[in-house]
């Protein structure tokens, strides 16, 4: 009799299944749904908080689970040379050792002494972003902009179809150089004879964060840190550009968007780059260069350093074409190189304004 009863049981069990077969998978697909919905909401939750310096500990291990540090591809230093007219730099991008490195056509670390500097010259095709370490720097163009950059400030300025201008120093009543960077970035190739264009980043304008209990300071020039965004609409080519400071005991997890070219150039102290048995101490005037696969890049300094660090670090997204240099020229063919020589030695295409131009500021160098 209990095993007609036991029988009888999963007899009703099955019909039902049958008959209210569309009921029982309606339900199991809204509850998967119910599930698959909260998780997609708490890690876009988690991402967010991790984007900012409120995150929780927990929270903290999700995000570190899923960025992926970038390696090291190469360090080296910075050789001092002679440029322009009396200047002296240290250009770690545009020499054997790192050229082309997409979108990134030259970094220089420059000095400008009084009586030098970079009298009138011509570009074409590309931007060129200053960075004022110390002191001033006068500009002027053929197409009457002229103007002023002081410590802390930066200027973008988009050479397009072309532009002639001068860069010179200030003379600093102690007769110190006048020292910054400029970064050559290369301008896609639908874009290479636009209008020249400028935009000044005054210091007083950027934005900075400070992280890990005030060791790391970060100044925001281009891209994000820490959840602060910088001023937009700086360069055609999205670039980061990040100036950080870490004091002794400091580290820094910051992010760099996947797939961009990544490196960073040290300007004071010595940092550490990387984590565990990748890490290497890198000195001041070094170009560390990452591999493009991760998405995060690391450095600290040692609680017993000596000084606090200070670097760039600087990332850019890879343009997907030739690159065909020739001085200020930067193009995506030999062909449209000896065009912009052309045009701009019959003064046309562009350069129509740089006939009988001379600065003002240009006139004042040493001969």
């Amino acid at each position: 009799m209990k095993f007609i009863s036991i029988a009888i049981s999963i007899l009703v069990a099955v019909f039902s299944a049958i008959i209210f077969r569309e009921h029982v998978v309606d339900f199991a697909a809204t509850t998967l749904e119910t599930l698959n919905h909260y998780y997609r909401d708490s890690f876009i939750t988690t991402k967010d908080d991790t984007a900012t310096s409120n995150a929780s500990p927990s929270q903290e291990a999700v995000t570190a689970n899923m960025s992926v540090p970038r390696a090291i591809r190469k360090v080296f230093l910075a050789i001092e040379q002679a440029e322009g007219a009396g200047a002296r730099v240290r250009r770690s991008i545009g020499t054997p050792q790192l050229r082309n490195f997409s979108p990134f056509l030259m970094l220089d670390h420059f000095s400008i002494k009084p009586g030098a500097g970079f009298p009138d010259h011509p570009h074409r095709g590309q931007e060129t972003i200053t960075y004022l370490l110390t002191g001033a720097v006068d500009h002027e163009d053929f197409a009457g902009n002229a103007g002023t950059i002081e410590a802390g400030d930066l200027q973008f300025m988009t050479a397009g179809k072309g532009i002639l201008h001068a860069e010179m120093p200030r003379q600093n009543p102690d007769g110190s150089a006048n020292v910054g960077l400029q970064l050559w970035v290369d301008l896609p190739k639908e874009l290479k004879m636009c209008e020249p264009r400028y935009r000044d980043l005054k210091a007083k304008e950027i934005p900075h964060v400070d992280i890990d209990d005030d060791k790391v300071h970060v100044k925001v020039i281009s891209g994000q840190s820490a959840g602060v965004d910088s001023v937009k609409d700086l360069a055609y080519t999205p670039v980061w550009i990040l100036d950080i400071e870490i004091k002794p005991g400091g580290k820094i997890a910051q992010s760099i968007p996947k797939g961009w070219n990544a490196f960073a150039y040290t300007l004071e102290g010595v940092a550490k780059f990387g984590s565990g048995k990748d890490e290497k101490s890198v000195d001041q005037y070094h170009n560390v260069v990452f591999e493009r696969d991760g998405d995060l890049m690391e450095a600290s300094v040692p609680e017993d350093a000596k000084s606090s660090a200070r670097f760039v670090l600087i990332a850019g997204q890879v343009l997907d074409q030739e690159v065909v240099q020739y001085g200020p020229f930067v193009l995506s063919s030999k062909e449209e190189v000896y065009q912009a020589l052309f045009d701009y030695q019959t003064h046309s295409n562009g350069f129509e304004r740089a006939k009988d131009w001379k600065s003002e500021i240009g006139k004042s160098m040493v001969q």
